[in-house]
């Protein structure tokens, strides 16, 4: 492929050599660099990729993309953008063969219910005979491949190079996560998204390599609505107004609200021996009865969003209950099955915002006891420990603070920092830090009618302790915790 079809739709200056020559590769990793790759230099939180140019140079690379004055050999095209990252985007798109131009895109941006929402829409289209791609915080699947997720919103080549994937194996829409630091770093740049969904807004990923502050993260979360055709908001959400302030789309609503256009009415808790749902009436642009087999109030907006973009595309009423009869999410409230007389689950609650919606959640469903059972992640911000133990203290009738992904820090440290929040109410807790032993606590000591969450971990199937990934998988610990206590 020619090196300025691989620009078309970019702003780029010929610092040296031509644009007019023969690429082999797009790279953005000088490691895998070979002869005739074009490597554009990215200036990332760990490494600069314009520190590379000698290297990639004598792999035999016949071009670099940079975003300032670089020294590299005379024989090497050097072209200059604003911003690499962008140009990456586009090139990416440009390289594939423009994927995305043949899908029927669908972005979820929001702090919490992204992940639940994808996988509902993808469930009820799937079930009218659509063919659908999904890219998530859990796994990308493209047809009957499934592939583990670093991140929830790929780097651009990755997310062209899928959608090329897509398309190859007949999908004819995708629906996908996008994440403020994706939209951040132009990761979506260039994707024509059908429909763009706003869930929520909470303080989140604010932080060292993450958002400087709530205004930043605020205003990357906005720029999906000016890259789509049809905006889908959460208008019961305080910062939807900011969100769609300068949204370029044509927008609908949905939420509990009055001015919603599609509405949740009439909402019901529904309790039964292992089994917590809820249902509720649709109204609005659409009437009618629904339940879901997922518990809580967010269970009702997560389904609603999917209603609202599921109308676009005509599905009928009944296949759209049939399929959120059907929806289930590994790690989003996932029940397990322990005991024939208290609850069990897992759930990737990980912030405070995501602990406080599920606890809240749970306690209007009058449990005996509710159990909380978390950790947090070394290295990341203090706040969010003190934070989620603060939650966990005044919602949960006991806390168990365990281990999650220590990763450089010592487990004991972060559990002491949990404990500083659990300090400021009057919550009852225990500290286990080997998370199989905490896990064990919690089932061995399971009272009747009891309510115990498991939150944190979710779908994730590891440990990070130093730098190393360990299998950890808290389906496997239970089963492993179960045997133990039946063998006494």
């Amino acid at each position: 492929m020619k090196l300025e079809k691989l620009l078309e739709r970019l702003k780029y200056d010929v610092v040296q050599g031509s644009a007019d020559i023969e690429a082999t590769t797009l790279i953005n990793d000088s490691r895998k660099v070979e002869e005739g790759s074009v490597f554009v230099c990215i200036s990332g939180a760990v490494s600069d990729g314009h520190k590379y140019i000698p290297d990639v140079a004598e792999k035999g690379a016949a071009a670099v993309i940079v975003e300032r004055d670089v020294e590299a050999p005379e024989d090497l095209t050097v072209i200059r953008v604003e911003d690499t990252r962008y140009a990456l985007a586009l090139m990416s798109a440009a390289y594939f063969g423009y994927p995305a131009e043949k899908l029927k895109i669908i972005g979820i941006t929001g702090t919490k219910g992204k992940t639940t929402t994808t996988y509902m829409i993808r469930s009820i289209l799937e079930g009218v005979g659509h063919k659908v791609g999904l890219i998530g915080t859990i796994e990308a699947i493209i047809g009957d491949e499934k592939i583990p997720a670093a991140n929830t919103t790929p780097e651009s080549f990755t997310i062209h190079q899928y959608f090329a994937k897509m398309v190859e194996a007949g999908c004819d829409s995708v629906v996908m996560e996008v994440s403020s630091q994706g939209l951040m770093l132009h990761r979506t740049a260039g994707i024509p998204f059908e429909i763009g969904i706003f869930t929520n807004l909470g303080r989140d990923h604010i932080g060292p390599n993450e958002h400087k502050d709530f205004d930043d993260y605020k205003r990357c979360k906005a720029m999906l609505f000016k890259q789509c055709g049809l905006g889908i908001g959460n208008v019961d959400d305080q910062y939807f107004d900011d969100i769609f302030r300068d949204a370029s789309c044509r927008i609908e609503t949905f939420g509990f609200s009055e001015k919603a256009d599609l509405r949740a009415e009439n909402v019901k808790l529904v309790s039964k021996p292992g089994y917590l749902g809820v249902a509720y009436h649709v109204a609005g642009l659409m009437d009618f009865d629904v339940e879901i087999d997922i518990p809580g109030k967010f269970s009702v907006y997560n389904s609603l969003t999917a209603i609202a973009v599921c109308r676009h595309f005509g599905v009928p009423v009944e296949k759209i209950k049939e399929a959120l009869k059907r929806a289930k999410v590994k790690g989003r409230i996932e029940m397990v099955k322990v005991s024939d007389e208290f609850t069990l689950m897992i759930d990737y609650a990980h912030n405070a915002m995501s602990l406080e919606s599920l606890l809240t959640t749970l306690k209007e469903y009058h449990p005996k006891r509710l159990v909380c059972l978390f950790g947090c992640g070394g290295n990341r911000s203090k706040e969010r420990r003190y934070e989620m133990g603060e939650v966990s203290g005044r919602l949960a009738d006991l806390t168990i603070i365990t281990s999650d992904n220590p990763r450089f820090e010592e487990p004991q440290d972060i559990i002491d920092d949990i404990k500083t929040g659990i300090g400021k109410t009057d919550g009852k807790y225990v500290e286990i830090c080997d998370r199989k032993e905490a896990i064990k606590y919690a089932i061995e000591h399971g009272q009747p009618g009891d309510v115990i969450v498991l939150a944190g971990k979710g779908h994730e199937d590891y440990q990070e302790i130093r730098g190393v990934k360990h299998p950890m998988d808290e389906r496997v610990l239970i089963a492993e915790v179960l045997e133990e206590l039946k063998r006494g």
